[in-house]
């Protein structure tokens, strides 16, 4: 299992006329957070994608506790928790200070440029659990 924590800062443009932040922008918030993972262990999703590697999402849920609002500062935690044939799956926490705001789950597939399911580069299990860098895929 692998962890990352980002931040970010719930910008006036992300919330609405009560000043919450808009559902949709969570999933936005976690893509950051899963770019940034990536990139703590040695793989950013540039080189999988120079390598012809993509990972778009499959499936996607959010269960949101408390609103986010502006000016907020939130905490994203990021667990890959598991790496299968041809997919990985993250969970995530979302948290202003220590008050948790949602929990969110997506699941990514490998595929090629050509949209077909291969299976992940050799290298990237063992960049996710530390230890190689993804290299020349």
């Amino acid at each position: 299992m692998v962890k990352d924590v980002t931040s970010i800062r719930v910008r006036y443009q992300e919330t609405d006329k009560m000043g919450i932040a808009y559902h949709g922008n969570y999933f936005t918030w976690l893509e950051v957070a899963r770019i940034h993972l990536l990139d703590s262990i040695n793989c950013p999703y540039s080189k999988l994608e120079e390598a012809g590697y993509f990972l778009p999402v499959i499936s996607c849920s959010c269960e949101f506790k408390n609103p986010a609002k502006f000016d907020d500062r939130i905490e994203i935690e990021v667990c890959l928790r598991e790496i299968g044939q041809v997919r990985i799956n993250l969970e995530y926490t979302l948290r202003r200070d220590e008050l948790i705001l949602a929990h969110a789950k997506t699941s990514h597939a490998f595929v090629n440029e050509h949209g077909k399911v291969v299976r992940p580069p050799k290298d990237f299990a063992t960049s996710a659990n530390g230890e190689t860098t993804l290299g020349d895929v």
